[in-house]
């Protein structure tokens, strides 16, 4: 891979300093711990008693250093797109044939995300796996979040992070390739197609942006549905009520004063943890906490990455220039590229596939029986196994 100053690419280590991790656990230490009402559970937000709980945890248990030295484990690389810092993981497979795949992760996530699944994608053969089914991956950060962030100017929405991305698969050496994503990475994996149809084989989504019930569905509508579209698509509609009652505030927030929110978080660790901790425990599969769906120690991690990149704030901006966008209420553009979409049970929407239909098109639809909204945290396997799926059937017929 040739480069040429304006778009090296340069290996980066992840190295925090002695004294981020100090003034880290004088922070914890010196927390100002809010009232609570008695016997509300999670109704209010996090409850006081199991926050308390998990800070103490943070503070005197949880091992950054072993974090980090997993993270590194990954070669890390960093290069500059459109005027952004782009921060990226990129793991080769030993298979020769690998496909190259690029996974995106949303918010409040982060690469941390994959760390259970890379090995299975890029190593099939030695996870028991297929080793026709082997990957290239690239795993990186979208600018504004972690360490490609924070961003220095307006307007890096969704299609303009999809168009980098496009830049540094570029770079790569890669022609051809194929895209993951849920959340924010679900809409930058199906922008890459619909930007790139002619380099991106297939998109693999596990969550469909705008493919749900955003309006009461009509006596029309549902006589033209099988009885198990119709039920899901009344399910769907009641899913998105209860979301705009109780739970769709933080995205409220960040789309409209995200920098305002960005003192509070950038300032107290506990509110960063609070505010990201409690999406896992919505989100998931979880029934009394987040870690009854995800292992603590790599939430936490998912949390550092946030609180020591300082990017509570340019994260969170991602909403906002969504919400101020050119196309901002508009259905999205049509999609012809090979997709291909994975339902887990507790994710936030209820994808409908006659509106994902509508302008995707749609080769694979697997319905699990478990699983929510941090599929590659929660169920790893089963996310591998339909990733595979979906991509051999492409890599069969591209070789027919």
């Amino acid at each position: 891979m040739t480069t040429s100053p304006d778009d090296s690419i340069r290996p980066f280590r992840v190295a925090i300093p002695d004294s981020d991790l100090a003034d880290l656990h004088d922070r914890l230490d010196r927390t100002r711990w809010p009232d609570e009402l008695p016997g509300v559970g999670w109704d209010y937000g996090v409850p006081r008693d199991y926050l308390r709980e998990l800070v103490h945890y943070w503070r005197h248990e949880y091992d950054w250093r072993a974090a980090e030295s997993r993270l590194n484990q990954w070669p890390q690389f960093m290069t500059t797109i459109d005027g952004a810092n782009i921060h990226f993981a990129h793991i080769r497979s030993p298979e020769p044939d690998a496909m190259p795949l690029i996974i995106t992760h949303g918010w409040p996530g982060s690469i941390v995300e994959f760390e259970r699944i890379t090995g299975p994608l890029t190593d099939p053969r030695a996870h028991g796996g297929d080793p026709a089914d082997a990957f290239h991956l690239v795993l990186p950060s979208i600018p504004g979040f972690g360490f490609s962030g924070p961003t220095r100017e307006r307007g890096w929405e969704y299609q303009r992070v999809a168009a980098a991305f496009a830049e540094l698969m570029r770079r790569l050496g890669y022609q051809r390739f194929g895209a993951q994503g849920g959340d924010w990475g679900a809409a930058v994996s199906r922008e890459l197609g619909r930007l790139c149809p002619d380099r991106v084989i297939g998109v693999h989504l596990n969550l469909i942006p705008g493919a749900g019930a955003t309006a009461e569905p009509s006596q029309e509508e549902l006589a033209a549905l099988s009885p198990a579209e119709r039920e899901r698509t009344w399910a769907s509609w009641e899913r998105m009520q209860a979301w705009s009652r109780d739970k769709q505030g933080y995205a409220d927030i960040q789309s409209t004063r995200p920098q305002t929110l960005a003192y509070a978080l950038s300032d107290s660790p506990v509110g960063q943890l609070a505010w990201i901790v409690e999406k896992f425990k919505e989100w998931t599969d979880s029934v009394d906490r987040p870690e009854d769906a995800v292992d603590r120690d790599h939430l936490l991690t998912n949390v550092m990455l946030y609180w020591l990149t300082g990017t509570a704030g340019s994260s969170g901006r991602i909403y906002y220039e969504r919400a101020h966008s050119a196309y901002w209420g508009k259905p999205p553009e049509p999609s012809m590229v090979p997709t291909a979409f994975a339902s887990f049970p507790q994710e936030n929407f209820i994808v409908l596939r006659h509106i994902a239909e509508r302008t995707n098109n749609i080769v694979r639809w697997t319905e699990f029986d478990r699983g929510g909204h941090f599929a590659a945290m929660e169920q790893p396997d089963l996310l591998v196994g339909d990733i595979r799926a979906f991509f051999r059937s492409l890599r069969n017929a591209t070789a027919s």
